[in-house]
């Protein structure tokens, strides 16, 4: 068996293309969706990701602001700058690049956004709807695998999910979107005794942990659904998964690749939350 290749960026252009009709009909309502982009400090890696986000927003039509602050700024300032925005009529979804410098709390900096305009879903408002089933705003990077599950053909109800990594970002809200549908869920962490017995069980399989190819082909049940949220770079400079790509695509059904599985998927999403936002505040507004 080799696995089907779930292309991430293939899929991320049919759902840009389903979120830019619906931007469209606000713009002919004369209502144009509005991100703003924080980044605080120098970080390469998060200025390359800013910059994908605007280009996204540039993709769709979308107005974007892009506010670069120096690595000194002090937190008073920065949520200064959050508060100007949840007050910007223009702006209708604020998204603050993490990780902040040390010298901020950055669960004070995420709090601070207004939960309406939380893209990246993330303050504990939008967490607690998640939790309850009333998702406003989804995480993106699950959200994302979501939806490659969904345009791959991949059913989800009554399936056993298996989800390794526990993080805020992507382990517990994937493990709870998976449970919003009907699927049987089990997290495991770094922590976990055998966790080969849980993986090959696993008839979905969602991996972020951060630790190059510990998934490995023997792993995995026959005919699996493989999402592997990890991105590492090698001592070779090149990029993989936490999956072992090479020995998991001889045994399961589906599988994203590392680069180009979940990760235009992301920032896809981001700007789907952003057209939903200013959707939510147009409906308000009436």
């Amino acid at each position: 068996m080799t696995a089907q290749i779930i292309d991430g960026k293939t899929i991320a252009q049919q759902v840009r293309a389903e979120w830019k009709i619906r931007a469209d009909a606000l713009k002919a309502r004369g209502i144009m969706p509005g991100l703003a982009v924080i980044i605080v400090g120098e970080d390469p890696a998060s200025r390359v990701y800013v910059a994908n986000k605007v280009k996204a927003c540039a993709e769709l039509g979308l107005h974007s602001e892009h506010i670069a602050l120096p690595a000194n700024t002090s937190e008073a300032t920065l949520l200064a700058k959050i508060n100007e925005l949840n007050n910007d009529a223009k702006i209708h979804g604020i998204l603050v690049q993490l990780p902040v410098p040390k010298h901020n709390d950055s669960s004070k900096v995420l709090e601070a956004i207004s939960p309406g305009k939380d893209v990246d879903g993330f303050h504990p408002m939008n967490v607690g709807a998640l939790v309850t089933g009333n998702m406003r705003f989804a995480p993106c990077t699950p959200y994302g695998a979501m939806k490659l599950l969904e345009k791959s053909g991949v059913s989800i109800e009554g399936k056993h999910a298996v989800v390794v990594g526990r993080s805020n970002i992507v382990g517990k809200p994937m493990a709870l979107m998976l449970l919003q549908h009907n699927a049987t869920v089990t997290i495991c962490t770094s922590k976990t005794v055998d966790l080969a017995k849980f993986t090959r069980d696993a008839d979905i399989l969602v991996v972020a942990t951060g630790k190059p190819k510990m998934i490995t082909g023997d792993m995995i049940k026959p005919g699996a659904a493989i999402i592997d949220v990890g991105i590492n770079r090698m001592a070779d400079g090149k990029l993989c998964g936490d999956v072992d790509f090479d020995s998991a695509k001889e045994v399961a059904g589906w599988i994203t690749p590392v680069p180009g599985g979940v990760g235009p998927m992301t920032i896809t999403m981001l700007v789907a939350n952003t057209v939903r936002a200013a959707e939510l505040s147009a409906n308000q507004a009436k």
